[in-house]
């Protein structure tokens, strides 16, 4: 099997030369529970030549329905260990590296990156990111979900400490959302890295209503 075989769909689309360019870009997705499952399932096998997972947590039962890189042979298991596996099981083309550990070591490591991913469920470390991201000069997508709603933005130069910061703990997730909310965060990336267009330090919040219609809303975000 030749890359040109197992990428053929996106070389329809965007041809050779952005595919393999695609091969060179290095991305930490922060966070390997919902959206890091997501993000890895639809980044894994795009062509991004190394992806870096990062989590210190384990697989628990009550997550396993909304994070679906995981079976339930997967329990106790480090998430970013259990996901960098599957990656490399599914793309044959991808270098996948896990890093169990929580993002103030990971930031510590020193490493270079052409995009940053947050998967992680809290708002200080949401913040961290958001500084280290401006103190390397790092592009960085945000993302968070909760019951039916969630939201994404693309961080460039925008200052994400207008979010009340704190440690705030959803009600509940329907599994869907987390999907949907981080297949928008996916592409975002993958258009991103592929030299495509992408709308910057623009807010998405994207919601159900009363009536079951999915309303998507847009908020420019203020620069630093």
């Amino acid at each position: 099997m030749t890359a040109e075989e197992y990428f053929n769909r996106q070389i329809q689309l965007w041809g050779e030369a952005t595919q393999k360019s695609l091969q060179n870009k290095k991305i930490a997705i922060i966070g390997s529970g919902g959206l890091g499952s997501t993000l890895a399932q639809a980044l894994g096998t795009s062509g991004i030549g190394e992806i870096h997972m990062v989590d210190f947590d384990t697989v628990s039962l009550h997550n396993i329905h909304r994070q679906i890189a995981f079976t339930l042979k997967d329990e106790g298991k480090n998430k970013a260990k259990a996901v960098a596996a599957l990656i490399e099981s599914k793309n044959p083309f991808v270098k996948a590296v896990a890093f169990d550990m929580d993002f103030e070591a990971f930031k510590g490591m020193g490493n270079r990156y052409d995009l940053l991913l947050d998967a992680t469920d809290n708002l200080p470390v949401r913040g961290e990111i958001d500084k280290h991201a401006k103190e390397t000069n790092t592009p960085w997508i945000y993302a968070s979900v909760e019951e039916f709603n969630g939201q994404v933005c693309f961080f460039n130069e925008a200052n994400f400490q207008v979010f009340n910061i704190s440690d705030h703990k959803p009600g509940g997730i329907t599994a869907p959302i987390v999907m949907h909310i981080g297949s928008l965060q996916a592409n975002l990336a993958l258009r991103y890295l592929a030299g495509l267009s992408v709308k910057k330090d623009k807010l998405y919040y994207l919601y159900f209503d009363d009536e079951g219609e999915l309303i998507t809303q847009k908020f420019g975000m203020p620069k630093v």
